[in-house]
């Protein structure tokens, strides 16, 4: 029999979890309400399924050119990230030197640092790049993707940095004495064994880039180069707002990360546990 404690517990986490997936439900039903049913009550549940917002919402924001846009970003993105930030973390955590250490709290204090602070000498910078080198890094999805690495490989290389000095060094110098040259030793030894954390890293970073907003209004300016999260603003006008289909919009947003999610779920809980027991 539970305990009175165990009941109470239960109640707070079944009302935690209702106020955390409020927002949820408020999308999804008023995804497929019309405007006036809208606004006669947000809460209420949909008495007609209208699903023209949803035709209508991809035709308005150009939705398959804005999900290519961010598929393309997103996972050439992560791959740059997870292959330079493991290299990074492995040589830092076996090189017995104070560059490394000195090196590797560098990465640590840019996590400190607000984007907002940044921003607009990064824009600047970025643009006497394209001065000096004739490198298109403003209003391209190369630039915005170089962007995207270099703000999140620091997090990344803390994860993997943690990861690799749980993993014993004679295992590298049994494959050196075999003969396996750096890179082998790091790709057919350490890197597979990394496969836990790289899950992680993978989520963070996939939701991170998937869903960032702000970056991409600052370097993307064409129509046709917009991700998602730019094309649902399309909706939000400056006299009106068309919440019906911004909702639709919304909710197409988060259907693909939700999918990557659950489908990397028990992977990520792996990583974590695996993290905390090494």
């Amino acid at each position: 029999m539970k305990k009175p404690n165990a009941y109470i517990r239960e109640i707070l986490l079944f009302l935690l979890a209702l106020v955390f997936l409020s927002p949820i439900y408020i999308i999804a039903v008023n995804s497929f309400k019309d405007r006036a049913s809208l606004y006669e009550n947000v809460l209420a549940f949909p008495t007609e399924f209208n699903f023209g917002n949803y035709a209508q919402a991809i035709d308005d924001m150009n939705f398959m050119m804005a999900l290519f846009n961010s598929f393309v970003i997103t996972t050439i993105s992560v791959i740059i990230i997870v292959i330079l930030s493991s290299m990074t973390a492995w040589m830092l955590a076996r090189t017995p030197h104070p560059i490394s250490n000195i090196i590797f709290m560098l990465f640590i204090s840019t996590m400190l640092i607000p984007f907002q602070t940044i921003m607009m000498p990064l824009i600047q910078e970025m643009g006497w790049i394209m001065d000096f080198t004739g490198f298109t890094m403003l209003d391209s999805r190369g630039g915005l993707i170089f962007m995207h690495v270099g703000f999140n490989s620091a997090i990344s290389v803390f994860l993997y940095h943690g990861f690799v000095k749980s993993i014993p060094i004679s295992l590298e110098e049994a494959a050196t004495i075999d003969g396996a040259s750096k890179m082998g030793v790091f790709w057919k030894i350490i890197f597979p064994m990394l496969k836990p954390i790289t899950v992680t890293v993978l989520i963070i970073n996939v939701i991170t880039i998937w869903n960032d907003y702000l970056l991409p209004s600052l370097v993307l300016t064409s129509t046709d180069l917009r991700t998602i999260p730019l094309s649902t603003f399309y909706f939000f006008g400056e006299f009106t707002i068309e919440w019906n289909l911004a909702m639709a919009g919304l909710v197409m947003t988060v259907i693909p990360v939700v999918i990557f999610y659950a489908l990397a779920q028990k992977h990520i809980i792996q990583g974590i546990g695996d993290g905390a027991v090494k």
